[in-house]
């Protein structure tokens, strides 16, 4: 057997027992949204996230003007769509956001910050398989020039101001029952009868 033979017959054979073993180690864990990313898992995430830019806009730039009124809008925006998971200051520390597989990154930090802003339209617009990201917009120029805006609050997220969450916080979504509690406490700021404590889940 030449040389050349038995090293792609060991590559063969160790790429078989990777495979094994990665099968096995499946079997007896599982496999659990609750367990870290592993470096594959990383990287393959990484590859599909620059996947989901198409290469016409990769090197795009940002056409929609920021000004207040714009992020203002992004905002507004992204307390009723985005927040839930990445949340309002964009930390992505939420029960959604942290339950996630891979978890929703913290978009202040650099991982996020240094994508091109094509790359960030290009992922909001588009989504990312095989994690929490969905595909947001119907593509029209409305919804397209609110994702762009989308792009200049992700990049004042490091620079999120205590007032800024705030307002975003009394736009974000609520639940029935936070509805129902908001409105016995009005009606007993009015005069009403002492609002029952909400139930504890």
């Amino acid at each position: 057997m030449t040389r050349l033979c038995r090293g792609v017959l060991a590559v063969a054979t160790l790429g078989l027992l990777a495979v094994a073993g990665g099968v096995a180690w499946i079997l007896i864990h599982g496999v659990s949204a609750r367990d870290r990313p592993t470096a594959v898992e990383v990287v393959g995430a990484r590859v599909l996230r620059g996947l989901a830019t198409p290469r016409r806009l990769r090197g795009a730039a940002n056409p929609a003007p920021v000004s207040p009124e714009a992020l203002a809008r992004a905002r507004a925006h992204f307390a009723d769509h985005c927040a839930v998971c990445h949340g309002n200051d964009g930390a992505g520390q939420t029960a959604l956001g942290q339950n996630l597989y891979p978890k929703a990154p913290d978009m202040r930090l650099a991982a996020t910050q240094a994508l091109r802003d094509g790359e960030l339209f290009a992922i909001i617009r588009n989504g990312v398989r095989l994690t929490g990201m969905p595909a947001w917009g119907d593509g029209s120029p409305e919804s397209d020039r609110q994702t762009w805006e989308l792009v200049h609050l992700i990049r004042h997220l490091p620079r999120l101001t205590p007032e800024e969450v705030e307002e975003m916080e009394g736009l974000n979504p609520k639940s029935p029952a936070e509805i129902e509690e908001a409105r016995r406490i009005e009606d007993f700021l009015r005069g009403g009868t002492a609002p029952a404590a909400a139930p504890h889940h």
